[in-house]
């Protein structure tokens, strides 16, 4: 085989890699590889970076896929940015229109500082609201991961006839799924004190974030490029001090469970969990608790930790490709 034949070998084998994502290892592998036969071959994409005004905030967001396919909007979490969608973003892209947008204190968009800005839960999702009316979005599912929960049931709560499905992934909305790891934040809540909120700042070191992606999952294969561009965006100035304002504003979510688990049975949009059942931060408990007020939901465990797009995103796009097939056509 000459040089060529070789490289054109080689492109040959990747096409099949993509058209086939991988679910060894993966509670409910033979349901998820038996979804993908006869699907078409995933195709490479562009993926185009945008920026929507919305007020005084420029929300920088990752798109992709046909205009007129449904839509799914991808909601990050703490202390990411859309980056975190990466991989999943080119092994649905044939099929869906995806929209991932960075929250305002996060990643690449652009909001007014501390004192000029409300980071809070209900501003972001404010915000959110505001880029989806601005990009005309009427109907979509939603992949929630981490503070993309919160955000995003807001959305579904104010709108519910817009929401086809629900993906969450390590997205907590019930207190069983709340580990002791949240003793500090707990503390903070019930006494927002200089003290208390010095304490949370641990969670923002070097060390906490490198835990975050590599605590219960498969060393090998957590790649440092979401870490480190995580570290470099929370080292910028002022960065630091709106995560602990988020951090107080955690509690606002907390208050809001039964009211987020009153619209999962009010409207029982077709809901899809996939967990890495190793999270340090939110528990299987949670993840399972999703049935009580969906009893028909779908749910998954991953060998892994908080961060399972890191390490299991072929896994997470056969869940998806196969729910979302069957759910939306």
């Amino acid at each position: 085989m000459n040089r060529w034949s070789h490289k054109l070998h080689r492109r040959h084998a990747l096409r099949l890699l993509m058209a086939v994502p991988a679910v060894a290892g993966v509670a409910g592998r033979g349901h998820a590889a038996a979804s993908l036969k006869g699907s078409r071959e995933v195709t490479m994409t562009k993926v185009k970076f945008r920026t929507q005004r919305v007020g005084d905030v420029d929300v920088f967001y990752r798109e992709a896929g046909p205009s007129d396919a449904p839509v799914i909007l991808l909601l990050h979490g703490f202390p990411t940015a859309s980056h975190m969608f990466r991989d999943l973003i080119p092994l649905l892209a044939d099929r869906y229109r995806l929209i991932a947008p960075d929250l305002p204190g996060f990643g690449e968009t652009k909001a007014p500082p501390r004192g000029h800005f409300d980071y809070s839960f209900d501003k972001l999702a404010e915000v959110v609201g505001g880029f989806v009316e601005a990009l005309g979005l009427t109907r979509y599912a939603l992949y929630v991961f981490d503070y993309g929960a919160p955000v995003g049931l807001r959305l579904a709560m104010a709108h519910p006839e817009r929401v086809t499905a629900i993906v969450t992934q390590n997205g907590n909305a019930y207190v069983e799924g709340l580990s002791k790891d949240w003793a500090s934040w707990h503390a903070y809540w019930r006494e927002p004190t200089d003290a208390h909120r010095e304490a949370c700042r641990a969670v923002l070191s070097d060390d906490a974030l490198a835990m975050q992606y590599r605590s219960g999952a498969p060393a090998e294969l957590v790649a440092p490029d979401g870490r480190l561009l995580d570290t470099f965006y929370l080292r910028r100035p002022g960065a630091d001090e709106i995560q602990l304002d988020l951090i107080l504003s955690y509690r606002t979510n907390v208050a809001l469970y039964p009211a987020f688990q009153q619209y999962l049975r009010t409207h029982r949009p077709p809901l899809l969990v996939v967990w890495g059942k190793n999270d340090s931060f939110f528990l299987p408990p949670g993840a399972e608790a999703y049935r009580r007020d969906i009893p028909e939901a779908e749910i998954h465990f991953l060998d892994t930790g908080h961060f399972a797009l890191e390490t299991h995103h072929d896994e997470i796009a056969a869940f998806m490709r196969d729910f979302l097939g069957r759910k939306l056509g």
